[in-house]
């Protein structure tokens, strides 16, 4: 198959997003919301045909599966998306230079951007909102596991872009197979930038193999740890509520570190967990400080490799460590600069580790489960970035806008 047609369209689609007004895109994502809403038994009816092609027990299946609840969570995205200011056309700079030229450094889109990912329909939603409020085309390659989702939630935004006599391929899914992939890696001209969401080995072939600029949307290996003077009910509830709220989005905790002083308390902090059917794999010191009180069949001892793992699953690791020193010391040889988090009553512990974490997002006596692009209210997000340059944690509207200089003279020339 010849890709190059779909590269060249979405790029000839881009020069036409300029004529668009702020108040024509808004109202295009309010209707897209409304239209998700109302075509939701047709895109359940094609989703159901991508379950049923995965086994429930597969990591990814709840971010494959959609429910009227989550449509309508998307749909509501896209009209906060809508309700944003615009990033666009913003002066970041104006200065008159002595010689009377004028020069302003103004927002404007990256253009053509890629996006791949594997099965998470919402994000063909989110992406398209997010580029088309910063006037930018997408290019998506999402993974055959969700090929019908992709394509009835594509059906659903061409439909209202055709009411609107707007170029359908500001949008354009490429067909699922793998060398749509290989091609889209090769896009060097036509595509801007790429971004890919989904398992570490798929970052890590997209970075190895792209030869266009990448924006890394990395896994997250999350940590919390449970300080000397950690309270122990909000330990409890926010450890509880990082590894089960979803466990397989990349802000799930993954590792416990508790100081060793607080050991005794380790039983009751980790006791929801059990009512939530969490597998531990825990260290010498904290699986001896379990037994007897976690159960049997949810306790392992801990191997080496569970350690900077990222489950995406109800699994969790847990480790003693012997004071703030330790627990960064852990947190820096297997974070993956994602999510990290403390609970701590004690300030200057505190203050130290949101300091020296490096993180994309660091967290004191809260849950991980915040960092995501509507909670952080960007209305959506493309991604979470781990990378530090251009963007970092969620990226929304202004992560998707690059600016040029505008230089105004009046027959000025340069010695």
């Amino acid at each position: 198959m010849d890709y190059k047609q779909y590269f060249e369209k979405a790029q000839q689609a881009s020069r036409t997003m300029v004529s668009l007004t702020k108040e024509t895109i808004n109202t295009v994502l309010t209707e897209v919301a409304a239209a998700l809403v109302a075509n939701a038994a047709e895109i359940l009816t094609e989703n159901a045909k991508d379950l049923v092609r995965m086994p429930i027990e597969d990591p990814k299946y709840d971010r494959l599966k959609l429910t009227t609840a989550r449509i309508e969570d998307i749909a509501n995205d896209l009209k906060n998306v809508a309700g944003l200011n615009s990033p666009l056309g913003k002066v970041l700079s104006d200065k008159t230079l002595d010689n009377q030229l004028h020069i302003q450094k103004v927002s404007v889109p990256l253009g053509v951007v890629g996006v791949i990912y594997e099965a998470r329909p919402n994000v063909t939603a989110d992406v398209f909102s997010l580029c088309f409020k910063t006037g930018n085309v997408a290019v998506l390659k999402g993974g055959s596991d969700a090929e019908f989702s992709n394509l009835a939630i594509t059906k659903v935004i061409h439909e209202v872009l055709d009411r609107h006599t707007i170029n359908r391929d500001v949008l354009t899914l490429l067909p699922a197979e793998r060398a749509a992939t290989e091609a889209l890696l090769n896009a060097r001209g036509f595509v801007d930038v790429l971004i890919p969401r989904g398992s570490q080995s798929l970052i890590n072939y997209v970075r190895e193999n792209s030869k266009i600029p990448v924006i890394e949307t990395g896994a997250g290996i999350v940590h919390t740890y449970f300080d000397e003077s950690g309270n122990l009910e909000k330990g409890k509830a926010i450890i509880f509520n990082a590894k089960t709220r979803r466990v397989s989005v990349c802000n799930a905790l993954d590792c416990v570190l508790i100081n060793e002083n607080r050991l005794d308390d380790l039983p009751a902090l980790l006791s929801p967990l059990a009512d939530g059917n969490v597998e531990l794999y825990a260290d010498e010191k904290s699986y001896a400080a379990l037994q007897g009180t976690y159960p049997d069949s949810l306790l392992n001892q801990a191997k080496p490799e569970h350690f900077g793992t990222e489950f995406l699953s109800l699994k969790l690791a847990v480790k003693v460590v012997n004071n703030l020193n330790d627990a960064l010391n852990h947190i820096a040889t297997y974070s993956s600069k994602h999510s990290e988090a403390i609970i701590s009553e004690d300030a200057a512990n505190i203050a130290r580790f949101l300091n020296e974490v490096d993180a994309a997002a660091v967290y004191a006596n809260a849950s991980t489960g915040f960092t995501d692009g509507a909670q952080f209210g960007l209305g959506a997000e493309i991604g979470i970035s781990t990378q530090k340059l251009h963007a970092r944690g969620p990226m929304g509207l202004e992560e998707l806008t690059s600016y040029k200089w505008v230089v105004r003279g009046n027959g000025q020339i340069r010695g």
